[in-house]
């Protein structure tokens, strides 16, 4: 995998310690989506990843805002069948619960017989991309966000920052924290993104191959202050999965990125 900035460092008792990459842009002292997702799906996948199921399911509500301080992760194991295995993390702040999150995997399998309808998918990503983060809109890839601030259909590739430090990037992991700019991708419009996404699910048929991911918005819903968003996951091989949000107008600290041109300073919407 690339060597991306990371989140978080861990300490001795297994605190998550932000770094500054995990902050975001509602405000000055709030953890990141990426980031508190980033926390939930590791600490699931080290307690309970299983290496012959597939982590189909990963939600997450995100409760309250996170703010700079350690994070503390409780996991447990809701059912543990044949073909079904059923994980759950809190994560807290200060025994303040500030997410909750689900992993749900099925156990790898034979495909049915026969002939199915499959949905089509396409995607061509900038060639030579680097470590820079890509954009695309009415207009053509770019690195700088200020020339997509449009109201067009939005893309994104880009290598997400990496969970732990001095630690392997888990696909599984990048696969969430690269999901969770859905948000991003539905959201963001002419003025930039006005709404801030209490929850975020991540559907995957396989894990990502290789250190970039990208996302293509797929739909965007609106009404009476409310957002959801759909966008299809992709890596260099082709789709991998869907992202879904729900979010709510929060036009008070409405985010604009017209002036924004450093892919590595932006860490999301959140």
């Amino acid at each position: 995998m690339t060597d991306m900035p990371a989140m978080f460092t861990v300490d001795e008792a297994g605190r998550y310690l932000p770094t500054k990459w995990a902050f975001g842009r509602w405000g000055a002292d709030m953890l990141s989506g990426p980031a508190v997702c980033a926390v939930a799906a590791r600490s699931l996948e080290r307690a309970h990843g299983l290496s012959d199921f597939i982590p189909a399911r990963f939600t997450i509500d995100l409760f309250k805002a996170a703010e700079g301080r350690p994070l503390e992760v409780h996991t447990e194991v809701v059912r543990a069948g044949h073909r079904i295995h059923i994980s759950q993390a809190h994560i807290r702040q200060d025994e303040v619960e500030v997410a909750q999150a689900r992993l749900v995997q099925y156990r790898a399998t034979e495909p049915p017989h026969g002939t199915e309808w499959h949905s089509e998918h396409p995607f061509d990503p900038p060639v030579d991309a680097g470590l820079n983060w890509w954009y695309r809109s009415d207009t053509d890839w770019s690195t700088h966000m200020g020339e997509h601030q449009n109201a067009g259909r939005k893309s994104l590739w880009a290598v997400p920052l990496g969970a732990v430090e001095d630690e392997e990037h888990s696909p599984f992991v990048q696969a969430v924290v690269a999901a969770e700019s859905t948000s991003l991708v539905t959201n963001w419009g002419s003025a930039g993104v006005g709404y801030i996404n209490g929850d975020l699910t991540v559907a995957l048929n396989r894990l990502p191959v290789g250190d970039r991911i990208g996302l293509r918005a797929e739909t965007h819903l609106t009404d009476n202050g409310v957002s959801t968003g759909t966008a299809t996951l992709f890596d260099s091989r082709g789709p991998i999965g869907t992202g879904m949000v729900t979010a709510v107008a929060n036009t008070a600290a409405q985010i604009d990125f017209s002036r924004v041109g450093d892919p590595l300073a932006v860490r999301g919407p959140r």
